[in-house]
């Protein structure tokens, strides 16, 4: 018998626990060439935004030692085109569709929420309130307790979806930021966004991006997501979705044995397109090696 994969994250039913990170694959229509979509647990688009957004000036992606520096400045063509265009184009794959959402206003936030609880197609959002490179809003709202409580309860009161809040490691403390949009309705957390960081051309002795800031993803990051997911899956009760550099189903492993109910995959799509479905499939196989029936055996199982 095939061990299971399903996981039910705040309402959301999932074939399996592999996601696609937010702002790495877009609505998944540059992928499903190489990727069966509905092979997913879920897919989480690119943020949306109430109107559409240029991003940042280029260059704005700069490849790192063991990762990639990204300043995007959540391009995207807003929520009417999204709904017209991208939901249109998910229609035809079996697979729950979470929409990452964003604004520079509360009050944005607020729209474009109510605005996608009205399409049946969307299944649930993830509140962006961690993005490191945008210069109003992003960031500003999840660098507090306060602000994140703030964004988190005013989304809360327009929205009857599953709510997920991604979370900063840019910050002092995400176990607290974490309890504090819990207490205001999250229905889960996801985490971590990108880290801050810079590079510099040592021939011209300018940034390497445009924006001189980005955000750090890839196998990088990956040691400092773990202990973050960590910490916060032992202090809240709400899911985690735990993201950070994950390229293979060992690195996912780490992530259930620390508390993540489910994962989600970003640089690695860039690497590989059929990354998703890779570790799907090594998730499987682990599982039928070891003799564990339900991935949910092996959650929140390391040995501390």
């Amino acid at each position: 018998m095939e061990p299971s994969l399903s996981v039910d994250i705040a309402g959301i039913k999932m074939k399996n626990p592999v996601m696609t990170a937010s702002g790495t694959f877009g609505s998944g229509v540059e992928y499903s060439d190489f990727v069966d979509l509905s092979k997913l647990g879920a897919i989480v688009t690119k943020g949306v935004t109430l109107n559409e957004r240029l991003g940042n000036p280029t260059p704005r992606i700069y490849e790192t030692p063991c990762g990639m520096l990204n300043s995007i400045g959540l391009q995207n063509k807003g929520v009417e085109a999204f709904i017209r265009e991208d939901l249109k184009f998910l229609e035809k794959f079996d697979v729950p569709v979470i929409v990452n959402i964003a604004g520079s206003t509360i009050e944005e936030y607020t729209r474009v929420a109510e605005r996608l609880s009205e399409e049946s197609m969307v299944k649930g959002l993830e509140l962006n309130i961690s993005c490191p490179n945008v210069k109003d809003g992003g960031l500003a709202f999840g660098a507090s307790v306060k602000s994140a409580v703030k964004v988190t309860s005013a989304v809360r009161k327009t929205t009857r979806l599953p709510l997920i809040v991604k979370l900063s490691p840019n910050v002092g403390n995400i176990v607290d930021i974490a309890k504090g949009v819990e207490d205001v309705g999250a229905d889960a957390v996801s985490l971590i966004n990108t880290l801050i960081g810079m590079a510099i051309d040592i021939n011209s002795f300018e940034p390497q991006l445009a924006n001189v800031f980005g955000g750090l993803s890839g196998p990088a990051v990956k040691p400092i997501a773990v202990a973050m997911v960590w910490q916060v899956s032992q202090a809240v009760d709400i899911p985690v979705i735990g993201m950070g550099g994950i390229i293979n189903a060992e690195d996912a492993l780490e992530f259930f044995l620390v508390g993540a109910k489910a994962i989600a995959v970003g640089t690695a799509n860039f690497i590989y397109p059929e990354a998703t479905i890779k570790i799907i499939n090594g998730l499987r196989e682990f599982l039928k090696k070891s003799d564990f029936k339900n991935i949910s055996d092996i959650i929140n199982k390391v040995k501390v």
